[in-house]
């Protein structure tokens, strides 16, 4: 993958507003639907929050790395740490529904572990909603233009 953006920032919580900000810029840039910005920067919100959160525990420092590229309709973002990995926290300070939240709001969601020794949480969102059908009902096709029914009268 070639990146369209990509930048490191220490996993600190004050930089997610950075993050956020950033993917704004990118977001319109390519001109992505506001529905579906808010979604990217909300999926891409909890994936740093994650990082900050658990990757480097007692109070050890380290970075998170954000990656996008855009190819064709679709954004592909990676949120990378070089911290302890994913494992399960029995003293975790938010409610488990983080990575919930990502899978619900991006088509796909991967977790795992470069060959760098990073753990990596991969998203990708389609930024165009594919065309909805014209018709809603059977038989009453969009524009009013109903075959004729047994009556003759398009019923």
């Amino acid at each position: 993958m070639t990146p369209d953006m990509e930048f490191a920032l220490e996993a600190r919580a004050e930089n997610i507003a950075i993050v956020r900000h950033v993917l704004g810029g990118l977001g319109e840039a390519y001109e992505v639907p506001e529905e579906k910005l808010s979604d990217i920067r909300l999926a891409v919100t909890e994936a740093c929050a994650n990082v900050v959160v658990h990757a480097y525990p007692d109070g050890q420092e380290g970075q998170m790395e954000v990656v996008a590229s855009m190819e064709g309709e679709t954004l592909t973002v990676l949120v990378r740490d070089w911290g302890c990995g994913i494992r399960p926290r029995p003293d975790s300070p938010g409610l488990g529904l983080g990575l919930s939240l990502i899978a619900a709001l991006a088509e796909s969601v991967q977790l795992g572990h470069g060959s760098k020794e990073h753990t990596e949480v991969q998203m990708t969102f389609a930024l165009r909603d594919p065309v909805a059908s014209t018709s809603t009902h059977v038989g009453a096709p969009h524009g009013g233009n109903a075959p004729p029914g047994p009556n003759g009268r398009g019923e």
